[in-house]
């Protein structure tokens, strides 16, 4: 586990170029480790929180605002990601779920640039009913797993013509800050309380150090996003070949 904190720094540099958290490749990272299944989940949302801190900062001081028009999202997700976390799940049934969130969330990163869907424009009302079962479908799903749903939120955003890609990127940030937030709660009442003594204090801080100072240096080169690009598909191929491998080695 010696380079773990240098891939978390490099993941958390490139996905908060694009306003995300990472934590679908720190749950992969972490799975391939001998960490216990039950904490990867806790480590990988403490992890999301640190960079999307870090996207949140940013964003304020950009003046971009982000509340009012995620609140059709957050209102279901923040009760469905804690009831997520609250589940028991056992290790196959989590790696199962995991597994088909890496497949999605690397195909997600591969079309980084292309319009996935064609953008179109609803009624506030059709906007709200579409934000309210999304949220909780994704706030569910986040709970469980142990990522912020994100990186699956932003493509639907465009889809919705929610605003500009800057605009977009904030309100995935924040999507991701409150459903890590909620399952976070969720899976440490779960397992209250958690049996950490076989991590240590030292490695968990070194993680939290790295992922922090990689969504520092994402948020500072955002500007120059076009030219990162390509380093993020080399990251979606590596997220499709963890799911692939997790689905090999443990299902």
């Amino acid at each position: 586990m010696t380079l773990l904190p240098f891939f978390f720094l490099v993941t958390a540099l490139l996905y908060a170029i694009a306003g995300f958290g990472g934590g679908s490749t720190y749950l992969a990272l972490l799975v391939l480790t001998d960490i216990p299944f039950q904490i990867i989940p806790i480590i990988a949302l403490i992890c999301n929180l640190a960079v999307v801190s870090t996207n949140l900062c940013y964003f304020v001081w950009k003046k971009e605002s982000f509340f009012l028009r995620t609140l059709p999202f957050i209102i279901t997700s923040i009760p469905c990601a804690y009831l997520g976390g609250r589940i028991v799940v056992d290790k196959s049934l989590f790696l199962v779920l995991l597994s088909f969130s890496l497949l999605a969330a690397g195909t997600r990163l591969l079309l980084t640039g292309r319009e996935i869907f064609a953008p179109r424009t609803l009624l506030t009302k059709q906007l709200w009913l579409i934000g309210l079962g999304i949220g909780a479908c994704l706030g569910f799903l986040s709970g469980i797993v142990g990522i912020g749903g994100g990186i699956f939120l932003s493509p639907l955003l465009y889809f919705l013509s929610w605003g500009t890609p800057r605009r977009i990127a904030a309100h995935a940030s924040f999507f991701i800050f409150v459903n890590s937030l909620s399952g976070l709660w969720g899976q440490y009442s779960k397992l209250f309380p958690p049996n950490m003594e076989e991590i240590s204090p030292i490695f968990i801080t070194t993680l939290l150090l790295a992922v922090s100072f990689g969504g520092y240096l994402g948020n500072h080169f955002r500007h120059i996003h076009l030219s990162l690009r390509h380093l993020q598909h080399v990251t979606a191929m590596l997220i499709l070949v963890a799911a692939g491998k997790i689905l090999w080695r443990f299902i």
